[in-house]
This record gives structure tokens, sequence and C-alpha cells, in this order.
């Protein structure tokens, strides 16, 4: 749990450092929609960091179910948002990396939906 935590904080960090980075440096340098791309992959990778910081301390789930939804959400940031910083900060060829921002969102999908069915097996159960 610590190690996910600590990956959990890593990430907070980055989104905070890039976000300032993208507003403050890159404001003149990138179209608009370079800027809505970023700030996009900066979003969900906060959003995701907010749920990773519940699902490693709700005591509820067991450390397996952590560790599944936190890889999914690990690898879901790492290749949506990842691929988006890649194309706008490195200057990748999106033409060449363009799979990978998709495979992040479905890893995103599959994290929320662990947690969709282990809710719902919660409410079944105490009918």
């Amino acid at each position: 749990m610590n190690k996910n935590l600590s990956i959990t904080a890593f990430l907070g960090l980055t989104a905070i450092v890039l976000g300032a980075f993208a507003t403050h440096s890159l404001k003149e340098k990138l179209s608009s929609e370079a800027m809505a791309s970023l700030e996009t992959a900066i979003r969900y990778q906060m959003y995701h960091v907010l749920v990773l910081l519940f699902v490693n301390i709700y005591q509820e789930f067991s450390e397996r179910f952590k560790q599944r939804v936190s890889i999914l959400f690990f690898l879901g940031i790492l290749f949506f948002s990842g691929s988006i910083y890649t194309i706008y900060l490195l200057g990748v060829s999106a033409k060449s990396i363009w799979f990978v921002t998709p495979i992040g969102g479905l890893l995103l999908v599959l994290g929320w939906l662990l947690l969709f069915v282990f809710f719902i097996r919660k409410v079944i159960n105490k009918k």
C-alpha cells in the first residue's frame, strides 16, 4: 500500500508541475488545441490521483483489490496522459503513437469498472 501511495504522490506532484509548466511556459508556444489536450491529460491524471488516494486508504478493499485497481489506474495514466505529454511536450508525432491514448483510456475505464462492480456487489449483498 505504501508503494502505491508513493507512486500516487509522485503522480500528483507531476500533475501540478506539468500544469504550472504548461500554463506559464507553453501558453505562448502551443496552439489552443494543444493546450486543451495538455489540460485534459493533466486533469485526468489529477482525477485519478485522487481516486488512487481513496482506493489505497479505503479499509474495505483487500490489498489484492487495491493492487489491481492501482495498476489499472497507474498504467491508464501512463498511457493516456503520458501519450499526450509525449506528443505535445516531446514533439513525437501523434501518428506514431495514436494507439496508446485509447489503450490508456480503456485501462482507466477498467479501473472504474472494478470499483463499480465492488460497490454494486455490496449493495446487492445487503438486500
